[in-house]
């Protein structure tokens, strides 16, 4: 048992997505479905009702129609029926019965202008003194419509049915047929005299009459009876049965109609497309917020992820570049670049600890770049020590004591004051310099333990090499040599990243040494300021750099000769190895150093040729 829950756990954890896409397409897709299905609810709970509502809103004012058509009916009937009990003309005829008052008043043309098939006078004891039917198709006489019309009549109380307004009305069934029944009691015209007996009128009403009186299709049904109201709902219609109530409130027969349930579906209708609406929509949200998420989150991190691989496979701790930002993500760039910062720093001391010194030739070697190197100190603490305070102290000290009494003019107060604010702003100014002149002689003194702690360990041996990027080297030593003299010097070089295969401690150095030549040998035309510029030209495999100054330059023709051990074209030294050691440094990283000029007072251009690092072109452009 405990195998079998084992085998489904693993199986389980195997169809777990365990990516964070997947994990978020999952999470996404649950949300979509609970909020769909919350949605839907939401709606039946909402739509359905109010749609049933009014449906049975719609079938009570159907039913009320109903009943008002059938009240309606029975009311016509009572009017005609009035009209001829409230009239002399009837009551003398209940006290003497004549033959031309029948003729004239029971005539079928008169019963046909009522549209009523059966008449009947009858007095108070219930004896009938005048009774007649008529066939409305033929317009004959109908003995047998007559007796079933008299006795069913001889079974109603009329004096009930007329009650206290003279005059009333009901349905009666006779036989296959309903009639509607319109009673009044027969007085004389101004309404005096005791009544004489009773005036009854019967008018058939049919399922085709019911019909035209709802608008809608209805039938009379005789053989069920219904006592109350009912409503039986079916998928797209509602039978709908009313009662047709006869003496006594005793239904005689049913009107039975049926209705579209149009409400009901428009309900259901609405509802689903509420629902395919909201799935749609929900769907669509999701959608957005996937892609949202896969490139506001999972892009990045894949950016990541890949300049992770990039180094680790390169070895070069190569900043990764995303445009700022101020979430999460923009953090997290910002931490993993200051790591790649720590550790790149952490390999140069690395690289400085297990650098050694070797022969002789590399330690004096050293000592030159060493020299090279502490010129940019040194330049920077004679500015220092001969710079003059920018403000005298004692011109500070006079204004604020003159500042600070009470009966100094207005105008010589504010003078005082502008005065302490352009002084204060000259010595912050002076400080803000003296800073970024401690900050070089600070790179310059890292570039000087560099040299040492990086030399190469044996003049045979040839060093490590590792892809690094020459354009920061050269903006490196660029900074340095600023300050390598007294004069100005403008460096003008490339921005975009070049990679070269070489040991980045010794193609620091070998910069440098060149950067340092070239001001000196600007220094040596007698000028304050000149220029270097640096071009970097890539080949297939290799990489061309081109150092370019216009200093005093050389004979062309002596250029072998500036690579020889203690050569030097300076007359205030006795010799030098920086060249010399530079042409072996560069062999050893299998490279070569020229050196060319146009003849004296032209400048003179140092052309280093490198490997090209192939494997990082490929990556950089992988990652582009």
């Amino acid at each position: 048992m405990r195998a079998l829950l084992a085998g489904a756990a693993h199986g389980l954890r195997r169809r777990i997505p365990v990516s964070l896409g997947a994990k978020l397409v999952l999470i996404l897709t649950a949300v979509g479905l609970l909020g769909s299905a919350a949605i839907t609810l939401l709606l039946a709970a909402i739509i359905t009702p109010s749609f049933n509502q009014l449906e049975n809103s719609a079938v009570s004012a159907h039913v009320e129609r109903t009943r008002a058509a059938l009240a309606d009916f029975g009311a016509k009937l009572e009017t005609a029926v009035r009209d001829y009990g409230d009239w002399t003309d009837s009551y003398d005829y209940m006290g003497r019965p004549n033959r031309a008052f029948e003729e004239d008043s029971f005539s079928t043309t008169a019963m046909a202008n009522l549209a009523v098939p059966g008449m009947a006078y009858v007095r108070p004891d219930g004896s009938v003194v005048l009774a007649r039917w008529i066939d409305t198709a033929t317009q004959e006489d109908s003995p047998e419509m007559k007796a079933r019309f008299l006795h069913k009549l001889a079974q109603v109380d009329l004096d009930a049915i007329a009650g206290s307004d003279s005059s009333g009305s009901f349905y009666m069934r006779l036989d296959d047929m309903i009639a509607a029944i319109g009673v009044a009691r027969i007085r004389r015209s101004d309404g005096t005299g005791d009544p004489r007996g009773y005036v009854v009128m019967a008018r058939t009403l049919t399922s085709e009459q019911l019909s035209r009186l709802l608008q809608i299709s209805a039938r009379l049904d005789l053989d069920t009876q219904v006592r109350e109201l009912t409503v039986v709902p079916h998928v797209s219609r509602v039978e709908i049965a009313v009662p047709v109530r006869g003496p006594g409130d005793t239904p005689v027969a049913t009107a039975a109609y049926s209705v579209p349930r149009d409400l009901s579906l428009l309900g259901k209708r609405m509802l689903l497309f509420a629902t395919l609406g909201t799935v749609l929509l929900m769907g669509v949200v999701l959608i957005v917020l996937r892609r949202a998420i896969a490139r506001l989150v999972l892009r990045p991190l894949h950016r990541v992820e890949r300049h992770m691989g990039l180094v680790r496979e390169s070895g070069s701790m190569r900043l990764l570049k995303e445009a700022p930002r101020d979430d999460e993500i923009g953090s997290l760039v910002t931490s993993f670049n200051s790591m790649l910062r720590q550790l790149k720093d952490l390999r140069e001391q690395l690289e400085m600890q297990s650098f050694k010194l070797g022969r002789s030739e590399s330690a004096v070697a050293v000592m030159h770049n060493v020299r090279n190197a502490l010129n940019p100190i040194s330049t920077i603490l004679s500015q220092g020590l001969g710079r003059s305070e920018a403000v005298d102290r004692g011109l500070i000290d006079k204004a604020v004591a003159e500042l600070i009494r009470d009966d100094l003019p207005p105008a010589r107060r504010q003078k005082l004051a502008a005065f302490l604010a352009a002084a204060t702003e000259a010595m912050e100014a002076e400080r803000e310099e003296r800073r970024r002149q401690l900050e070089v002689g600070r790179e310059a003194l890292h570039h000087v333990l560099e040299i040492i702690g990086k030399q190469q360990e044996a003049a045979h041996e040839r060093p490590q090499l590792e892809a690094c990027d020459i354009s920061d080297i050269i903006a490196q030593n660029a900074t340095i040599a600023r300050y390598s003299g007294g004069s100005s010097i403008a460096f003008g070089f490339p921005s975009t990243p070049h990679w070269v295969r070489a040991n980045r401690v010794i193609l620091s150095q070998v910069v440098g040494n060149l950067f340092a030549n070239a001001a000196e040998a600007i220094a040596a035309t007698g000028r304050e300021s000149g220029s270097i510029s640096v071009s970097v030209t890539e080949a297939e495999d290799s990489v061309r750099v081109v150092i370019r100054d216009d200093g005093d330059g050389f004979e062309p023709g002596s250029a072998p000769t500036l690579f020889q051990r203690g050569f030097s074209t300076r007359k205030h030294k006795s010799g030098g190895l920086g060249l010399h050691w530079c042409a072996n440094a560069l062999g050893a990283m299998q490279g070569k150093l020229e050196l060319r000029s146009d003849g004296p007072g032209t400048g003179a251009r140092a052309v280093l040729t490198l490997q090209a690092a192939g494997e990082m072109r490929d990556s950089e452009d992988l990652a582009a």
